[in-house]
């Protein structure tokens, strides 16, 4: 019964996903992005069948399980473009650590303004680092590692809709701009949409992925010393 149920869980997954990544080629509309729609469409389904969570992790968890050959992967873009990342890699480290540690003292110094609970403001602090990570940071902290996830998760589908709109009022038209912007703030959402334009514009986003992780490990609890939390 179990295995029948894990396999019914990829499944359904797997061809929402497929069905929502044809809708997103032909209407690429930021809301219509296949990680916000699939995720939408799921938890509906969990809601309307009374299907509860741990059941549909059953089969979930193998996705789950792809994440690390997926990041593996990316090694792959990043060695076509190392000549260029040599080249660049000085205003790539400066890029990234100005976006992690903005991101983190703004939504720091606006939780608290705003009357936040002391251990929520340390849980989303580290939004914009990848979900293992953030998760890492947070606990360090004191904070609550399911709400880092919300907040990594809610951080980077907001910047993957803003993104093509900022890019375009500011006329940031690089392949360079737009892969560090959303890699530092989407991490792996905003690389997946900086596949989108171009392989460089893939491997920078792939690089400010890794390097605002490790860069964000440090600066988490430099950051709430800060400001003051």
């Amino acid at each position: 019964m179990q295995q029948t149920l894990a396999l019914c869980m990829i499944l359904v997954t797997i061809i929402i996903y497929y069905a929502m990544t044809k809708v997103y080629k032909h209407y690429p509309y930021p809301f219509f992005i296949p990680a916000i729609t699939t995720s939408a469409l799921i938890i509906l389904i969990l809601v309307a069948f009374h299907i509860p969570y741990q059941h549909y992790m059953m089969g979930g968890q193998w996705i789950s399980s792809l994440l690390g050959p997926s990041v593996a992967a990316l090694a792959f873009p990043l060695y076509k473009q190392r000549h260029f990342l040599r080249q660049n890699i000085f205003p790539i480290i400066i890029g990234t650590l100005i976006s992690t540690l903005s991101g983190m003292v703004s939504v720091g110094l606006l939780a608290k303004a705003v009357g936040m609970d002391h251990t929520l403001i340390l849980s989303i602090i580290p939004k914009s680092l990848t979900i293992p990570v953030a998760i890492e940071v947070a606990e360090s902290m004191n904070g609550n590692a399911s709400m880092a996830i919300v907040g990594v998760i809610i951080g980077a589908i907001l910047g993957v809709i803003l993104a093509p709109s900022i890019f375009k009022r500011i006329r940031i038209h690089s392949s360079f701009g737009r892969g560090l912007a959303l890699g530092s703030v989407s991490n792996a959402i905003g690389t997946s949409k900086a596949a989108e334009y171009n392989e460089k514009a893939f491997s920078m986003s792939s690089v400010s992925m890794a390097l605002c992780a490790v860069i964000g490990a440090f600066l988490g609890p430099i950051v709430v010393w800060l400001i003051q939390i």
